[in-house]
Order: structure tokens, then C-alpha cells, then sequence
């Protein structure tokens, strides 16, 4: 493959135009970031998505190492003096980095083999006569004892022809053609096969795999990994199934072209060759491979959560009570302003004497009425239960018009001992950091959870045996693509969530809170030119997706780039009206009435701009300052208590998706354990994968199946609940 070829090979795995790829590739070269060129490049790329933007720069990391490797092998192959137009051709038409391995198979430099050992004590030629199958007469020993030399340690002719065989069963191995054959009936008919190395009280994690088969091409990405684990652990031996005789029975009907007095001999060499070289090579292939597969599936499973939770609704305008259960050491409590300001913080002890609990209530009741608590935010981890009976008490005896919610507190106690909790909250002591970041989860999910590593969010399936540095990046791609989604405000963003804005790194998001902090609020997004080290590339990649709320321009507060400000203006003159108009809440209603009204393809040809643009245009004047969560459904909030005893098959109970697995849902529904939707209870009709029927967040209403108490298993269904 020439590089000149690659846009018009992803154009055709992506079922897009080669030009679109084109533009693609050239914006990426440029150094423009991927949110950018979603949102602000619509004409160069004809409208595509920001996933098919992120596929293409996959492909194309791919394509050009794939063309980097093939410069390296047919210069390794030239230097051997072994280069053939036929091999060229075939190492510049592959299109995988498997097919290029295996045509350099047979030229890459390798340690002392066998066949090496064999070829080095001058047998060659007799392996070269016994593949040319020509001899129909003799016995293949007469033939062999030509090659007798005590010098080089060649006693016999039986040596000679093990020695011979061995060069065979080399050669066989590295035909690209029989490792492509095999390859591909293994992926058709192996099986996985699992069985305890251990006992089964010690292996009693991995039971499901005590005596285990399955089809290698039809295993779920989970059961791969379960099993990778188990055996990493040495709890489990794993073992690869395929059907070996055929597949030397398949080798030797290629090779034995023709009857010839070596034709068994040349049998045992295939046979050798399989079992010693070829099998445990595309063993570990396809080992690899499924795992690879598993890890993909694992981790996109993991962005689709992860992007549901970070895109949760924020519950602005409340002043939020958070609370961090503990037993020992008590329940921590923080109460912060709808700005995110600390205002109190406190510990009580719910867990202990009646008195404590008592106290407890007093103190609680205080600061709620003194600080004018309107919402109570519940972290999940130990304790959370008795916080709720707690709260829900509270609540019952006062008749108090407040509710509260259980939040994921995945991450809350590495943000607490984290550099980042210090700086923003040096007065705290660390274990009351994670009750602020509880509340401060309720108030806006995303500018929280963007301070703590996504990896300790914990809304993955087995995301710590997945590759570290892979997950990693898709992670933070996630985070990007949420954060620039919805948009930053300027004057408050932490420099933990301004960092993840498209062209934004750490140095400058400090940089640009050190100079809100210097010199006040932020007037306007043209003011982000003055800060150090953000030039005029980096404005023109984040500008758009920094907001305003009250800069000179109202045109700052919308996802309108500077750069179109002119034609904004444009526009908004052609709909009567002037950018001040925008601040004016009569007008405003005026201009969005006619905004929705516009004809985007009349005003682009008449102000001869991008039609895409002009749309996006209207779609911002039509709600200035919107914010995209708006569209979802709020986290769901309670005033009672659900207990483990009202649990029975056939209730009826209502929760908040907590994590989704290839294998089903998790859902909390207000007691400690969480429930859990089997895939084969999500849905009657077809799909893929739970993804394609729910997501983190949804507030569902389901059906208890069974309770399990000594396992701490729910079973719920969603497909027998009542349709609201």
C-alpha cells in the first residue's frame, strides 16, 4: 500500500467518500483536535460525525505504521539480496500487519533453529530433493548416506534425514499461504477449554469454569477475560481445542503434490512442523486475538458508561448536603453553595448508641435549616445503607420538604488524598474532601468527575485486566468528547476540567485560572489571547467551546465560533436583529421563534456560507447559554427508604441504571445490593448488546425476579415490568 492510497482505503472500510477522509487527514495533519473539527469543520468533511472522525485517525495511525513496516521489510529482504517482483508485490498488497509478518516470515533474521543447525551441516540439498518429490525409485536411506559426514557430526543417514526434516518443518511453518489456511480454520473450530488447577474452596471465584468448553469464535468478551484472569491467577488451566489432524492432513495435501520414495518421510516433517512450530504460534495468535477483541469490547463498553455518567444532568441551584457514610470512623458531612462553595463541614455517628443517632439528628436538622439545604446526596460506599434509613427518618419525623439521592462515590477517596483535592480544598481534612465531591457530583457530574482518573469510576467490566495504556486513551477521548459536547463556562471551570477542551492542555488551563485570578472575570473569549502560552492555533481550537454568561458579547455564551461572528451578525440582521439583542429577554424569545422558522439553505446561499455552519448558526441563536443535559432525564431522587424485607419476587420497584456489562445491567433501587438485569431480561425483541436498549443513568421500572440473600443477588426484569 502507498500512502496515497490510504484515504481511499478508509474511505472504503467506513463506507464514506475518499474526499471526506482526505479532509479528515489533512485538518488532523494541520493539528486540529477532533472536537474541533466535528463541531467547527462541517464543510471540509461533509458533516461527519465525531465517531467516524476518531475511526479515521485510528485507521490512519494503522495504515501508516502498516506502510512504515513494509518500507522496513523490503529493505531488510533487499539487503539479503532475496527480493523478487512477485514478493514485493505481495508485501506492498497486504493491507494487515498479519500478512506482512508472515511474508517476512521466512527472511527475518532468526537465532540458531534446528533447520539452521541442519542447513550449517550441508543438508539443504537433501531437503530441496525430498520437497521436489521427483524420486519413485531406491530407498530414501541410499539417498540419504550420500550425506554422511563425521566432520560436521552426520553419523548415519538417519541423521541426515532428521537433520533434512528439520529444514522442511521450518520451510513448512513459514509459508504465508498454510499459516493463512490454518489460521482461519482454527478461528472457525477451536474451542476454549478451561478446568481448576486448584481445589474448589480456593478456586471458588472461577467454579464456572470448573469443567468448561466453548466455541473460541462464539466466547462473550467477558467470559475471555474472566478465564484470562482465573488463569493468570493460576486458578484455571486453559487450553486451546482444534481439530490436529486435519489440519496436517489439510498441510499435506498442499505439499505432497505426487507419489515419491519420500512421501512419508515428508509426511513426518508436516506432522513436525504443526505440532512443533506452527500450532503453539497460532495458538498464542489466537489467544492474542480474542483477547484483543475482549479488551476492545470491554472498553468501549466502558466509554458508553462512562460517557452516560458524565453527561448525567446537573442538579444546578441546589444547596447540597453531602454525605460520606462510614462506621468506625463516622459519617462525614459537607454542605456546599449552588456555586460549589464549602459552607459547612461536620461528623456525626449514625452507626453507634441511640444517643449518638440522636445527636446525630440534632446536629444534621441545624445545619440544614441554617444553610437552607434543599438536596441530600448519598454516597453508595460502606455504611450507605444505614445513611439512608438515617436521612429517610429524618425526613419522616420532621415532614421536611427535601429529598435526597444515592450517588456513585467510585473515585471520591483518590480525589481526596489526591494534589488536586488539596489545592482546591487546603482547610479540609482528606476524609471530609470526599463528601464535598459527593455533593459537588449532584450539582454538576461532569465538572466533578473530570477531577478523578476515569479508571476509579468504576462503571467498566473487568477494567483493570484490560491494557492499561489503551483503556487510558480511550478514556480521556471520552472525557474530551463529553467536555466539548457540552461546553465550559470560563469564569468558573476548574483547571482540571479546561484541560480536557479541545487544544487545552494542564500548563495552559492553569495558566488561564491564574489569569482569571490576576486580573478578574473574563470580559470576552478574545481576552484568552492575552494569557501565556495560548496562541492564536490553541484560541481557534478551544474558543468554541468556552462560554460566557455574562461577557460583553453575547454571542461568547453560544457554541458560535469567533470566527463566525460575522456571519452570525449576518444572520441575525437577515432575522431583524442585532447580537446585543440576545441579552434582552423579550427580544430573545423573538429571535428564537425565528431562528427555528429560518431556511438555513436559503440564508447560506444568499450570505454564501457553508450551509452546515448557518445551521448550527441558528440552532445556537435559537438558545443561547443551552446546555445539552438539559434534554436528559434528572437522577432520580427519594424521600423513603426501600428495606431488603419488602423485597419479594414480583415487586414492582423503580432505580437508576448504575453500570451496563456485555452480560446484563446493574440498577440501583435504594437498598445496599444492587440489582441485576440479566441480558436475557432486558428486551423480546432483538439486539446486540445492552447498550443498544439502556444506558448509565436511566431511570428504569422493573420486576423483581428472585432474591438471593446469602449471595447478595437480586434478579430483576425489565421486559416482564408494567409499561408506564
Amino acid at each position: 500500500m502507498q500512502l496515497s492510497e490510504i484515504p481511499v482505503h478508509i474511505a472504503r472500510e467506513l463506507n464514506v467518500r475518499p474526499q471526506q477522509v482526505e479532509a479528515v487527514v489533512r485538518l488532523l495533519d494541520e493539528g486540529n483536535t477532533i472536537p474541533f473539527i466535528a463541531r467547527y469543520r462541517k464543510e471540509a468533511t461533509g458533516e461527519l460525525d465525531e465517531e467516524k472522525i476518531r475511526s479515521i485517525d485510528e485507521r490512519l495511525h494503522y495504515l501508516r505504521n502498516l506502510v512504515k513496516r513494509q518500507e522496513e521489510i523490503l529493505a531488510s529482504i533487499e539487503e539479503q539480496g532475496k527480493l523478487t517482483p512477485e514478493l514485493a508485490a505481495a508485501i506492498t498488497g497486504a493491507v494487515k500487519l498479519q500478512e506482512l509478518e508472515d511474508l517476512y516470515l521466512p527472511y527475518r533474521p532468526k537465532k540458531r533453529t534446528r533447520a539452521q543447525i541442519a542447513r550449517e551441516k550441508g543438508l539443504e540439498p537433501l531437503a530441496d530433493l525430498i520437497l521436489a518429490q521427483h524420486l519413485t525409485q531406491g530407498e530414501p536411506q541410499e539417498i540419504a548416506a550420500g550425506f554422511i559426514n563425521p566432520e560436521k557430526d552426520i553419523q548415519t543417514a538417519e541423521a541426515a534425514l532428521a537433520g533434512a526434516m528439520d529444514i522442511i518443518a521450518e520451510f513448512v511453518s513459514e509459508q504465508a499461504d498454510i499459516r493463512a489456511m490454518l489460521r482461519k480454520s482454527l478461528w472457525q473450530n477451536a474451542e476454549i477449554a478451561t478446568e481448576l488447577a486448584v481445589d474448589e474452596a480456593a478456586g471458588k471465584e472461577f467454579l464456572a469454569y470448573k469443567e468448561y468448553r466453548e466455541p473460541a469464535k462464539r466466547m462473550p468478551s467477558h467470559r475471555i477475560l474472566a478465564v484470562n484472569r482465573g488463569e493468570n491467577k493460576e486458578m484455571l488451566k486453559v487450553t486451546v481445542l482444534a481439530p490436529h489432524d486435519t489440519h496436517i492432513e489439510m498441510i499435506a495435501r498442499k505439499l505432497i503434490t505426487q507419489p515419491s520414495i519420500f512421501s512419508n518421510i515428508l509426511r513426518d516433517a508436516i506432522s513436525d512442523s504443526y505440532k512443533r512450530l506452527i500450532f503453539p504460534s497460532l495458538e498464542r495468535e489466537l489467544r492474542t486475538q480474542l483477547t484483543e477483541n475482549a479488551e476492545r469490547q470491554a472498553i468501549r463498553v466502558f466509554g458508553l458508561n462512562l460517557r452516560q455518567l458524565l453527561l448525567q444532568p446537573p442538579l444546578s441551584g441546589h444547596t447540597v448536603m453531602g454525605l460520606d457514610p462510614g462506621y468506625r470512623t463516622g459519617c462525614k458531612v459537607a454542605i456546599v453553595s449552588p456555586t460549589g462553595a464549602v459552607l459547612a463541614t461536620s461528623t456525626i455517628y449514625i452507626t453507634m448508641s441511640e444517643m449518638q443517632k440522636e445527636q446525630a439528628a440534632n446536629q444534621v436538622l441545624g445545619l440544614m435549616q441554617k444553610h437552607g439545604v434543599t438536596l441530600i446526596a448519598i454516597g453508595n460506599g460502606t455504611a450507605s445503607y444505614e445513611a439512608e434509613e438515617f436521612v429517610a427518618a429524618l425526613i419522616a419525623k420532621h415532614n421536611l420538604n427535601i429529598h435526597y439521592l444515592i450517588v456513585n462515590e467510585a473515585g471520591a477517596s483518590v480525589y481526596s488524598a489526591s494534589k488536586l483535592a488539596k489545592d482546591e480544598l487546603p482547610d479540609l481534612d482528606v476524609s471530609l474532601r470526599g463528601a464535598v465531591s459527593i455533593a459537588r457530583r449532584v450539582q454538576d457530574p461532569l465538572a466533578e468527575l473530570v477531577k478523578i482518573d476515569p479508571k476509579s469510576i468504576g462503571v467498566g467490566q473487568y477494567q483493570h485486566d484490560v491494557n492499561q495504556k489503551e483503556l487510558a486513551a480511550a478514556l480521556d477521548a471520552v472525557v474530551e468528547s463529553a467536555v466539548n459536547h457540552v461546553g465550559v463556562e470560563l469564569n468558573t471551570a476548574s483547571p482540571s476540567l479546561l484541560q480536557h477542551v479541545a487544544g487545552i492542555n494542564a500548563t495552559v488551563a492553569k495558566n488561564i485560572v491564574a489569569f482569571r485570578t490576576e486580573n478578574g472575570a473574563f470580559k470576552s473569549r478574545a481576552q484568552l489571547l492575552k494569557v501565556p502560552r495560548l496562541g492564536q492555533s490553541t484560541f481557534t481550537q478551544c474558543a468554541g467551546f468556552l462560554r460566557l454568561q455574562n461577557g460583553t458579547n453575547p454571542l461568547d455564551n453560544t457554541p458560535v465560533h469567533p470566527e463566525s461572528y460575522a456571519l452570525a451578525q449576518a444572520i441575525l440582521e437577515k432575522l431583524g436583529f442585532a447580537p446585543g439583542d440576545l441579552a434582552n429577554k423579550e427580544k430573545l424569545r423573538a429571535i428564537q421563534a425565528q431562528a427555528q422558522a429560518a431556511d438555513a439553505a436559503a440564508l447560506a446561499a444568499e450570505l454564501q456560507a457553508g450551509e452546515p455552519t448557518v445551521r448550527d448558526i441558528l440552532n445556537a441563536l435559537a438558545k443561547p447559554g443551552r446546555d445539552p443535559r438539559e434534554d436528559l432525564p434528572a437522577p432520580m431522587t427519594r424521600k423513603n427508604i426501600v428495606k431488603l424485607s419488602d423485597i419479594v419476587p414480583g415487586t414492582i420497584v423503580k432505580g437508576t441504571v448504575h453500570n451496563v456489562t456485555d452480560f446484563g445491567v446493574f440498577v440501583d433501587f435504594g437498598i445496599k445490593t444492587n440489582g441485576l438485569i440479566h441480558r436475557s431480561e432486558l428486551s423480546d425483541k432483538p439486539f446486540r448488546h445492552p447498550t443498544d436498549i439502556i444506558a448509565v443513568g436511566d431511570i428504569v421500572t422493573c420486576v423483581v425476579l428472585n432474591v438471593d440473600e446469602e449471595r447478595g443477588r437480586i434478579g430483576l426484569s425489565l421486559k416482564k415490568a408494567p409499561k408506564e
